[in-house]
């Protein structure tokens, strides 16, 4: 079978690569077996013994005549086939002469694509020779393409930039390039691609002109390490002009303080207490500047401790109070007792903040109060802090501008109150670093309403505790004779505890409203006057268990009519209002008896600290001696660094330490920090017990901070100095040390 199919093969490649021989051996077989055939009839019939028989010859006629029609009809049939097939295959031929002139216009428009293409492509040999280049690339090199293709040439490279290499194999990297235009930055992708089977692989090469980018780029890379630099440069200038402008000023208004203690007339008073109150002013300008260019410098570090919330809301309200009371204004404090006792966050910046929004309540409002309310917010682990007053109000064009940096709410309300336009963009910009928000609500006339929402998760430590045991007043009647912010938050807590309170700002309906039942606790505001307060005081003995006057911290010492049972000062604090409602009316409150008297400026005591300063400047090295002397310690003064080495190691010698050193940190010959450095190194090297060292700074930055601790220091102490942090200072760290510290105070 094999072998006759190779035969029927050979004879085909012979038909096709000779036809007129092969059609002329056909010829030549049919017309051979035609006359032989028709040969060999006519002889064998007229042959003797053929037996030629006409009908036999007839039928046999017969016979070979139907099989010749029955093969034309097969020729016929296998025509008609053949016809179709070349009719079949006319048609696809066509289709594929149309295919062939698609691809044809198909492959042109590749090929003029590629050829203007702006990107740069050009294709290497394994050898590195060029195989193609498109007139992008040929422009580029200024040689046209029969110049290059076959040759090795590349691009002499200036810069390599940063090289990349994907997962499917290409590599990615940029390229500072000389060309005949120039240098030029060319951003190329390599990766080897097979344009035909069998071939080998050819490195393609796909460059765009990126010079445009790249310089843009580095410009702004440029611009960033400018601001920065001039971030920098400014917040060395601020640090550097603050500690020059805090070291005269913690003369002016350390001095102040010394001479308002000093025997003055009352008009030598006025003047002493103006130029205090003038340095005060300008050392919370400096701070605000301080804070806003920490804050536009990103140095606003947040310091995540856990803190007593109402702790630090009624201290503030408390440090308000004196500047509230002297305008005649009420400022009160509420703190939501479904609130944790302690949370986690900043103290510090939270202080500030409320600080700053209630401080301008205060200074915007002229009558009526400030309240500062502080309630669960509307996320978990959020709280709300609500500074609502009384005064002037904000219109509704001015109440985000306020937000801005030197902005305020327009120029007659910063002619009259003043201000640098800085408090509540700062504010706003630390409450969103703690990831809260500040909100307005304001009408004008009606006054305004500022929320801090932000998130302070309650401390592991004070979980499930509580601030201070709240009273049982169910069932209780409460009467609360007063009128004012304040008023209608003791009545809201008096609530929250179960009594039954009834608010009244009329003294007589308040007089008359007392024989109606037996009160529990009558709380009778002295602002509705003194004599008024004293007479409801009298009416009240045979209707309420207990009677108690509000007072503000400057009326407190005033004589108080027998008829009351105890005080509370305002602001209220929340922990005395429970204490005082839990006592029976004959046991006396610790924390609510009558403070001590003022503390006698009798002599020191003879034995104090013995305390080396190192301060250069001579005003504020007559400042420390002065009031480290009013606190009874013994003094040695030192003008720069290696004094005050010199002096420390003089002492240690003659083994009478110093109890404390006080160090300035900028002085000339030798800085605190180095003194600092070497003071240890010389403990470490003996062995001795280590020397307080607490800073004086005048630079409030996070950096010198950590430099002082670096060095070996303690703490510091922030210029300007006053007696009350001096003092406090001093005492804290004669706690830990277990120091004697001289008793000022007589009792």
């Amino acid at each position: 079978m094999g072998r006759t199919f190779r035969i029927k093969v050979r004879m085909r490649r012979f038909r096709r690569q000779h036809p007129r021989l092969a059609f002329a051996i056909r010829s030549f077989m049919i017309f051979s077996a035609t006359f032989g055939g028709a040969y060999g009839f006519v002889s064998g019939s007229r042959s003797e013994n053929s037996g030629y028989d006409p009908h036999t010859f007839a039928i046999g006629a017969s016979f070979l005549f139907a099989l010749a029609c029955l093969g034309l009809a097969t020729l016929s049939m296998r025509l008609r086939f053949v016809n179709k097939r070349l009719r079949t295959l006319a048609a696809h031929n066509e289709a594929l002469i149309d295919r062939n002139w698609e691809l044809k216009e198909a492959e042109e428009r590749a090929r003029s694509l590629f050829e203007q293409q702006g990107d740069l492509i050009v294709l290497r040999a394994t050898d590195g020779r060029i195989t193609f280049a498109n007139e992008a690339y040929c422009a580029l090199a200024g040689q046209a393409r029969s110049a290059l293709v076959g040759t090795r040439f590349d691009f002499d490279v200036l810069e390599q930039g940063d090289s990349a290499r994907e997962s499917n194999g290409t590599r990615i990297h940029d390229q500072k390039i000389a060309t005949p235009l120039g240098a030029r930055w060319i951003a190329w992708r390599e990766g080897y691609v097979r344009l035909d089977a069998g071939q080998p692989a050819e490195l393609q090469s796909v460059g765009r002109d990126v010079t445009d980018r790249t310089e843009t780029e580095r410009a702004l890379s440029d611009a960033r390490d400018q601001a920065d630099a001039a971030n920098r440069a400014k917040s060395r200038f601020l640090a550097m002009a603050s500690h020059e402008i805090r070291t005269p000023l913690n003369g002016i208004i350390g001095m102040g303080g010394l001479l308002l203690d000093t025997n003055l007339t009352p008009e030598q008073v006025t003047y002493a207490r103006a130029v205090k109150t003038s340095g005060e002013a300008l050392m919370a300008l400096i701070e605000e500047l301080l804070d806003y260019s920490k804050i536009e410098a990103g140095k606003l570090d947040l310091d995540q401790r856990p803190f007593a919330l109402s702790t630090l809301v009624e201290e503030i309200t408390e440090l308000l109070a004196p500047r509230a009371q002297a305008k005649s204004l009420e400022i009160a404090a509420y703190v939501d007792e479904r609130l944790p006792l302690e949370v986690v966050g900043d103290a510090a910046r939270l202080r500030q903040v409320l600080l700053n929004l209630a401080g301008n309540a205060i200074k915007f409002t002229s009558s009526g109060g400030v309240a500062l309310i502080v309630e669960p917010g509307i996320w978990p682990n959020e709280i709300s802090f609500l500074v609502r007053d009384t005064g002037i109000g904000i219109a509704a064009e001015a109440q985000q501008r306020i937000f801005r940096e030197f902005e305020q709410a327009d120029e007659r309300v910063a002619r009259t109150y003043g201000g640098t336009g800085l408090g509540l963009a700062i504010s706003e910009r630390i409450v969103k670093r703690m990831g809260g928000r500040i909100t307005l609500t304001s009408e004008p006339g009606k006054g305004s309403t500022f929320e801090v929402a932000a998130p302070l998760p309650p401390s592991q430590g004070g979980a499930g505790q509580t601030a201070f045991p709240s009273p049982d007043l169910t069932g209780k009647s409460m009467l609360l004779v007063a009128d004012g912010i304040e008023a209608s938050l003791i009545a809201r807590r008096l609530e929250r505890w179960g009594g039954q309170t009834c608010l009244v700002a009329d003294a007589a309906v308040a007089e008359a409203l007392l024989p109606e039942r037996f009160w529990h606790a009558v709380l009778i505001d002295r602002a509705l006057g003194p004599a008024v307060a004293d007479h409801l005081g009298e009416a009240a003995r045979a209707h309420a268990l207990q009677r108690l006057v509000l007072l503000t911290s400057s009326s407190r010492h005033e004589k108080l009519s027998p008829a009351f049972t105890g005080f509370l000062v305002k602001p209220l604090r929340a922990a005395s209002l429970a204490a005082r409602l839990a006592l029976t009316p004959e046991v006396a409150s610790p924390d609510l008896a009558p403070e001590p008297p003022a503390a006698s400026a009798g002599p020191a005591p003879a034995k104090g600290l013995s305390i080396l300063v190192a301060e250069d400047n001579e005003i504020n090295a007559l400042l420390m001696r002065s009031l480290l002397a009013k606190l009874g310690h013994r003094v040695v003064i030192a003008v720069h660094g290696e004094a005050a080495l010199e002096s420390w190691l003089a002492a240690s010698s003659a083994g009478t330490p110093y109890d404390l050193v006080l160090m300035d940190i900028q002085m000339p010959q030798l800085d605190g920090i180095e003194a600092t450095k070497r003071i240890r190194a010389h403990e470490a090297a003996l062995g001795a017990q280590h020397t307080p060292i607490l800073a004086l700074t005048a630079n409030t930055l996070v950096e010198d901070r950590y430099a002082c601790f670096e060095a070996g220091m303690n703490g510091f102490l922030i210029k300007p100095l006053d007696r009350e942090k001096l003092e406090e200072a001093l005492a804290g760290l004669a706690a830990s040390r277990h120091l004697t510290v001289p008793d000022l105070t007589g009792t």
